[in-house]
């Protein structure tokens, strides 16, 4: 079984993939940058807004999938500025109080349109 999962609380897709692929077992998610749902846009702010931003783009990819934060197993998150480290890892932790997924963590080039941060996940399924 191969599921699109599709939310309205994420930002839509600018290019030819999905928000995210549920499979009997998991959920893959696309990596979200802090596109404003409603707008479309990036949101103005620095590491922390857009670090909330990105975890609530995913926190609606996920429940729509059936799924949430508790489940999920893997996160890779691309920085565009190594130093925003510490300062991803206080709002990221928000979301994942005990018990966090396996997780790593790389600082890229470029992020889409000047974003910050992107992050992917991949959770079991609910």
């Amino acid at each position: 079984m191969r599921k699109v999962v599709q939310s309205e609380g994420a930002p839509k897709p600018a290019a030819p993939y999905s928000q995210g692929i549920a499979t009997e077992n998991f959920v893959f998610t696309a990596g979200q940058v802090a596109f404003d749902p409603a707008t479309g846009k990036l949101i103005d702010g620095g590491i922390k807004e857009q670090t909330r931003q990105v975890m609530e783009n995913l926190k609606a990819v996920l429940e729509a999938a059936g799924t949430d934060f508790s489940l999920v197993v893997k996160a890779t998150v691309f920085l565009s500025d190594i130093n925003d480290f510490s300062q991803l890892n206080e709002v990221y932790g928000e979301y994942f109080p005990s018990d966090p997924p396996a997780r790593s963590a790389f600082q890229v080039a470029a992020l889409p349109l000047g974003a910050k941060v992107e992050i992917e996940m991949i959770a079991l399924t609910g």
